[in-house]
């Protein structure tokens, strides 16, 4: 079935199933309300007039607490059922093309230093990240991250391509991961959990374990001996002795694991349900199979989970207003935190792999979805060897369908560079953009917006969007030949597909001519393969002392009733002519 139909079928019905719920949850509001007023009815008849039985006043106690425990099951139904709509309609917008805004731009994974991350858009609002993110866990954007930042083998390539392609489909499972549990915003980091499970123990004592619950049954005992039996008070003070001395003793350790524990518990609890709902799943792709034993080598990963945040619940107890005054007679806080500390102890060296198999779970999942919904982009063939790239009608992803114009390019060990020319906004930079990106996905393991695409696993270098920093003291120049010489560190250990806008535009003409030779002609003669844009026609010669290496290709555009008018289509040879004082006269400047 087309996505945009499917998703809103679904998105109809769970809009029902709100409406259902909000007239459900009118309709008990109503009937609690009904219950207390006949409680207080009752109390009136059977104290004043004595016509009905006391006991009668269970009836309405009893419908009250069934209806609260239905009232708030209606309500967390609803919940879900909102977050179901809230699912369905982002899908619809991304398919629209109305999603800016809608997701998590996942600047926590902005880093200026990266080779190509700001160039190619790859987070931020409108970014690549903010498309196809729908991760629950910190693990699950991590892992996604990572992945856009940097190319994988061509074996894992080609696992995640047919994982992503079985995981497509199911659109049931996208759902049941994007509404499970609360809606709390993932905060577990997973390096600080891998560094919480594997530490050294705090508590580590088979014998302390014991006796704190006994010292804590020994205070309740006395206490309720002396209240109710007239015991000695002998024993409720040696019993609080021995149990505030062995409180006390370990005090200091008892604080570290409970201020360890104390925030991520509603995100352990999120964790666990999608561990949950991943192991009911019955995969046939290799990577989805060994990721799925990953969770389950031993017992069940979110019932490992669930016991440690049930631990940590009851913990919290000692919190609230009521029993904090009586948690110390129990020595709650020390008998938790020894159970805590017991179950880090068996389950610490597994926290890593289960976070990491999520993360990556979650990480195709969000590939998927990209899948589903662009059933017209195909999985481009990843090549073993070799220096190859060609895209044809290639597209970019960030930019609505209907504004897109497709080129196609072809790079190899026989033809290394273009050189584009063109005048101002005729689209050499989106050519630039579209290429890498494009090749970010083809390297992460998703479908790509192009008709067919072969690439070799290359590593990216770009220049597009280099800054300059008032915070750092670097000037825009010297901030793009810091980043040319990452690039050109970056061809000792594998193929190098660049990335040049405009290069080395921030100096005079002379230095930059023979700048911007001496990189390309480094860049080529390491093997290396891309695309170098211009505006100064000078550079576009050394296409021809490069040939057969290099060819020249330019954009064109045409004044056409005082409107320059863009065709935005790669033609082959050098530009003949320049737009910026016509651009200039257009917006009004006098020249």
């Amino acid at each position: 079935m087309n996505p945009s139909e499917e998703y809103q079928r679904r998105l109809s019905a769970r809009q029902q199933k709100v409406e259902r719920y909000r007239k459900l949850d009118h309709l008990i509001g109503n009937i609690r309300l009904g219950a207390g007023f006949t409680f207080f009815l009752l109390i009136w008849l059977a104290a004043g007039p004595g016509v009905v039985s006391g006991w009668w006043l269970l009836v309405p106690i009893i419908a009250f607490i069934v209806l609260v425990a239905r009232h708030e099951r209606i309500r967390y139904l609803a919940r879900q059922a909102q977050r179901s709509v809230a699912f369905y309609e982002r899908g619809v917008a991304r398919i629209e093309d109305r999603w800016i805004g809608t997701g998590d731009p996942g600047l926590t994974y902005f880093d200026e230093s990266h080779p190509y991350a700001t160039d190619l858009d790859l987070f931020g609002k409108g970014s690549l990240f903010e498309l196809l993110s729908s991760a629950r866990t910190r693990s699950g954007e991590q892992t996604l991250a990572g992945w856009l930042k940097a190319p994988a083998a061509p074996a894992e390539i080609a696992m995640r391509q047919r994982a992503v392609d079985e995981l497509r489909a199911n659109i049931d499972l996208r759902e049941d991961l994007a509404v499970l549990g609360e809606d709390v915003r993932a905060a577990i980091h997973p390096e600080w959990m891998k560094r919480w499970g594997s530490a050294p123990a705090v508590l580590h004592s088979p014998a302390a374990r014991v006796i704190a619950p006994i010292l804590g049954a020994l205070i309740i005992v006395s206490l309720v001996d002396y209240f109710a039996f007239y015991g000695s008070g002998w024993f409720v003070l040696a019993a609080i002795a021995a149990g505030g001395g062995f409180g006390l003793h370990y005090r200091p350790r008892v604080r570290d694991v409970t201020d360890a524990v104390a925030d991520p518990v509603k995100d352990l609890a999120v964790l666990s349900l999608v561990l949950s709902r991943l192991e009911k799943e019955s995969w046939q792709s290799e990577k989805l199979r060994k990721l799925r034993n990953e969770l389950g080598k031993t017992e069940p990963a979110s019932r490992s989970i669930g016991i440690l945040v049930g631990r940590i619940e009851f913990l919290n107890w000692r919190l609230s207003a009521f029993f904090a005054v009586i948690a110390p007679l129990f020595m709650w806080a020390t008998q938790f935190a020894f159970a805590i500390e017991a179950w880090r102890a068996k389950h610490g060296s597994d926290i890593g792999r289960w976070l990491e198999a999520v993360g990556e779970l979650e990480a195709l999942c969000s590939l998927a979805a990209y899948a589903y919904e662009h059933p017209d982009d195909p999985f481009p063939e990843i090549l073993e060897s070799g220096t190859h790239f060609e895209g044809d009608d290639m597209r970019h992803p960030l930019i609505p369908g209907t504004r897109c114009v497709a080129n196609s390019v072809r790079l190899d060990h026989e033809l290394q560079l273009l050189i584009v020319s063109g005048s101002n906004m005729s689209g050499k930079s989106t050519l630039l953009r579209t290429l890498g990106v494009n090749v970010v996905l083809a390297l992460a393991g998703a479908p790509v917006r192009t008709a067919r695409m072969k690439v070799s696993v290359v590593a990216l270098g770009a220049t597009i969007r280099v800054l300059d920093s008032l915070q750092a003291g670097t000037s825009r120049f010297y901030a793009e030949i810091q980043r040319l010489r990452q690039i050109m560190d970056l061809t000792k250990t594998m193929t190098v597909l660049f990335l040049l806008d405009e290069i080395l535009h921030g100096t005079n003409s002379h230095d930059r001519a023979v700048g911007a030779e001496g990189v390309i002609r480094g860049l080529i003669d390491r093997g290396a393969i891309g695309i170098v844009t211009t505006h100064d026609l000078s550079l576009a010669k050394l296409a021809e002392g490069l040939a057969p290496r290099a060819a020249n290709f330019h954009f064109q555009d045409q004044l056409i009733d005082g409107r320059m008018v863009f065709d935005y289509r790669l033609h082959p040879g050098v530009v003949q002519k320049s737009n910026a004082l016509a651009l200039m006269r257009a917006v009004g400047l006098e020249v």
